[in-house]
């Protein structure tokens, strides 16, 4: 199976390898023509037709992104690809690249599979979920591949990877790539893994073409004590204010446009975060209120007593 990747790729192993463990901010590797030209053609040939069906977003509303999770139904190259992402000699490859080993594949693709994104579509910097949601093994890599044969940086929608969404502008330095075809980019999944793409912003002549990419995450059964935190899913960061949005500052009409989408995109993350917030809260209640979890509070009440009266005769 790994005759579908170019030679000269697989015949740098080692190499890849130490730029995956040397890469800022975050490890990760990017790796040109990755598949053999034809077979990427053939990929491109057979991309699924943007459906409107499939481009909800968390809170069902429609969007500007779809995506389809059948990648082996959608034709006999996505076949092969499909068989090739399963086979356990492309995960050892990936494993030797990443220094990741025992990687499993996600058949259901979630999250994953084909992504288009149309003019307008961005996506906000954001860690990923950190565990299956149904076998619940760790999440360890994104594999992103891109179908682009035309785009341009000034077009937006290049993955930027960021040191820290949350710091100034000025402070998150932030590598960017260029979404073109047959670029593979695979990163380690972490809780310092932000990325994202910016709004995409195509030439009038230029509004037909979308952004393309397959997206494949990888699994193991165990992580690293140091590695692992505690279950989330996606983590997503708004972006800030632009930086010309100051004392003083005369406002234009595109910066009215921008302002107005950055409150609309909080007010989705805040609807979203409300509406999970509900679905959990039964499972809470449910939680505090069980036999199990008042034993466990009976048995750590000697242990919490004695530590408030320390911290009660300090704080004197």
């Amino acid at each position: 199976m790994l005759d579908l990747i170019q030679p000269a790729i697989r015949n740098r192993v080692e190499e890849l390898g130490r730029e995956f463990q040397a890469a800022q901010p975050f490890r990760h590797v990017v790796m040109e023509d990755f598949l053999m030209p034809e077979f990427c053609r053939e990929l491109l040939a057979e991309f699924p037709a943007f459906d409107r069906e499939k481009a909800r977003n968390e809170l069902g509303e429609l969007g500007r992104k779809a995506v389809n999770t059948n990648l082996a139904q959608l034709g006999p190259a996505y076949s092969r690809l499909d068989a090739l992402l399963r086979n356990r000699a492309f995960l050892d490859f990936m494993g030797r690249i990443t220094g990741i080993p025992h990687l499993l594949y996600d058949p259901k693709y979630v999250g994953g599979g084909t992504h288009e994104n149309l003019h307008g579509q961005d996506l906000d910097a954001h860690v990923d979920f950190n565990y299956h949601p149904v076998t619940q093994l760790h999440r360890r890599l994104n594999l992103i591949l891109f179908l682009n044969p035309e785009w341009r940086q000034e077009w937006g929608g290049a993955l930027d990877l960021h040191v820290n969404p949350w710091l100034p502008e000025k402070e998150d330095r932030v590598k960017t790539i260029v979404p073109t075809l047959n670029r593979a980019v695979v990163f380690e999944t972490s809780e310092i893994s932000w990325h994202g793409f910016k709004r995409i912003e195509l030439p009038p002549d230029k509004q037909h073409v979308s952004r393309r990419s397959i997206a494949v995450y990888y699994y193991t059964r165990r992580r690293p004590a140091d590695e692992t935190a505690p279950e989330h899913s996606t983590v997503y960061v708004p972006r800030q204010l632009p930086e010309q949005i100051r004392a003083g500052y005369s406002l234009k009409q595109e910066d009215v446009d921008a302002l107005r989408s950055l409150m609309a995109r909080r007010d989705m993350l805040i609807r979203f975060l409300y509406e999970r917030e509900k679905e959990f809260s039964p499972s809470v209640r449910v939680m505090l209120g069980s036999k199990s979890y008042k034993l466990y509070m009976m048995l750590i009440q000697p242990v919490r007593a004695p530590w408030s009266w320390f911290k009660t005769r300090n704080m004197r």
